[in-house]
């Protein structure tokens, strides 16, 4: 008893030594705390799209309470045919070059210097510079001096010091033609000579000036003669080199001309449709098409899709998709969109949804509506651009499919084709968000198309500037804790100006509070007191 009657002086004596002012600074501290911590989870989620509590709390404590990982983060995705398949990861969402991308010099750089902004991420241009190297330079174990200085002019991020080594290179294969032309002319005699000028022209010099075309040229006009003199350097050799093959060891290997070859041809074609010849850019993309059939990977046919729509050929479109737009192929944004474009634009003049709603849809309407939806199931965030429901901005070198990188490069040029297409936009306004009535939820399954990544919000974010707002499918909720702290913060502040407002109200609150707080404990004090002996208490008192 002696013990009960102890604790609730204390109590009593520690609650009637709180002023207002300590209220105050308790909740007012409290609500600074939590307002703290909801700026940084508020900012943590912005930005990689988790909870950092939440985060540490699965990485860090739940190994130490013996729980395991969650299964939905490693688990197994039922295809469309019902296999199962592993989710994929960061690391398996495969990024693609931009069938479609601008160039450096002419485009990208005039932005910048008009906005003061840069439009590509470090992540995008080290991936272009790893392909260039790929593509256009030899083994490493042949490097010969050119081949090391464009190595070097690729890995550069300054665009001036690429610039400068290109020119370097064309000055060491300069001195080196002239060393061949001199030394070797009396030995292999003019049958081969021609041959050997050309091979090493291609193998040495191409590439410096594909690079000068790229980064230096200002203009589209001044890229496309740099490419023409890139094509005549190496047209004529890489042909040579078919009649000389004992050559070849003073050169790349073939599959280094090809790509060198194929590369600079497609950006012609492309400088072709960006001056305005769209039909000499068609031309010339069938032939590379048909000269080199089995490159279909460098998707030149999204080229050819996007030059033809520009010419309105919607029959010619129509034949491209009947070869590229199968089940066995890989999909694209491009190839699904304009299938959808090409079936929503033969009823989408006459489209109206009230007639629809009283009438129901015809076939031709339902082919366009499920064309519609089969595109926003693909990708779902080019939609929004289409519509101008977000603001466009210059697309990346590279594009991760399915992803905003991709909507973003899809819609950068196909908008004006949707906008021709009388009705085309108004039609997709009203139907493609009933594609997200068909897909399940959560996409644990797709409905035409293998579920949805997890992984492209990562990849984007990579691919895209920062500032762009990235666009994430499935829309991703609050956390838990960044509810919680607002809630809390919120309260706190609250409870601190009506103490600051109504010091005595809130005393009696207060001491109401931590006395009713306390009143189990005393209330389990005293049935303890009733079933322990007092001798019992005593010698605890005295321990």
């Amino acid at each position: 008893m002696i013990c009960v009657t102890k604790f609730a002086t204390v109590t009593s004596v520690f609650l009637n030594t709180l002023t207002p002012k300590f209220y105050v600074a308790l909740t007012g501290t409290s609500s600074l705390i939590s307002g703290l911590i909801l700026i940084f989870e508020w900012w943590y989620f912005r930005k990689y799209g988790t909870s950092f509590i939440e985060q540490v709390s699965v990485s860090h404590l739940r190994p130490l309470l013996g729980g395991v990982e969650s299964s939905s983060t490693t688990g197994l995705f039922s295809s469309v045919n019902g296999d199962a398949e592993p989710r994929p990861s960061v690391s398996e969402c495969k990024v693609w070059r931009n069938p479609l991308n601008l160039f450096r010099g002419a485009e990208y750089n005039r932005y910048t210097w008009v906005t003061g902004k840069e439009p590509l991420t470090y992540y995008d241009m080290n991936l272009s510079a790893q392909d260039h190297q790929t593509f256009f330079t030899g083994d490493t174990q042949q490097l010969r001096p050119e081949d090391a200085v464009m190595q070097k002019a690729w890995r550069e991020r300054n665009p001036q010091a690429r610039i400068r080594a290109a020119y370097q290179a064309i000055e060491i294969n300069h001195h080196k033609y002239k060393y061949f032309l001199v030394h070797y002319k009396k030995q292999l005699g003019l049958l081969f000579i021609n041959t050997l000028i050309s091979c090493v022209h291609l193998c040495r010099c191409a590439a410096a000036y594909v690079l000068l075309a790229e980064e230096e040229a200002t203009t589209i006009t001044e890229a496309e003669r740099l490419f023409k003199k890139a094509l005549s350097i190496g047209k004529d050799g890489f042909y040579s080199t078919k009649k000389a093959h004992e050559i070849f060891s003073l050169c790349n290997t073939a599959g280094k001309d090809i790509n060198l070859l194929v590369y600079i041809k497609r950006r012609l074609a492309m400088c072709a449709r960006k001056l305005g010849r769209i039909k000499e850019a068609v031309k010339m993309m069938r032939d590379l098409m048909k000269e080199f059939p089995l490159l279909g990977m460098l998707n030149i046919h999204e080229n050819l899709l996007e030059a033809l729509l520009e010419l309105q050929a919607y029959a010619d479109v129509q034949a491209v998709l009947a070869k590229y737009d199968d089940i066995s192929l890989p999909k694209s944004a491009t190839i699904c969109y304009t299938s959808a474009l090409l079936k929503a634009r033969a009823v989408s003049d006459k489209f109206s949804p009230e007639a629809a709603s009283r009438r129901g849809l015809s076939t031709a309407e339902m082919n366009a509506v499920e064309a519609i939806h089969r595109a926003v199931e693909f990708n779902p965030h080019v939609p929004k651009y289409l519509l101008e429901m977000k603001s466009l901005i210059l697309p990346p070198e590279h594009i991760l499919k399915r992803g905003d990188s991709e909507a973003v490069a899809y819609a950068f040029f196909h908008l004006q084709h949707w906008k021709r297409a009388e009705g085309a936009l108004n039609l997709l306004h009203c139907t493609w968000e009933g594609t997200f009535r068909i897909i399940p939820y959560p996409l644990e399954k797709g409905h035409l198309f293998y579920p949805y990544p997890g992984c492209t919000e990562t990849a984007d974010r990579e691919l895209l500037p920062s500032f762009h707002e990235v666009s994430v499918y499935p829309k991703k909720e609050l956390p838990f804790f960044i509810l919680f702290t607002a809630g809390l913060c919120s309260f706190t502040a609250m409870l601190a100006m009506l103490t600051h407002q109504f010091p005595e109200l809130m005393g009696v609150f207060a001491k109401a509070f931590f006395s009713t707080l306390f009143a189990p404990l005393g209330f389990f004090a005293d049935k303890m007191e009733s079933f322990m002996p007092s001798s019992f208490w005593h010698q605890l008192t005295r321990i």
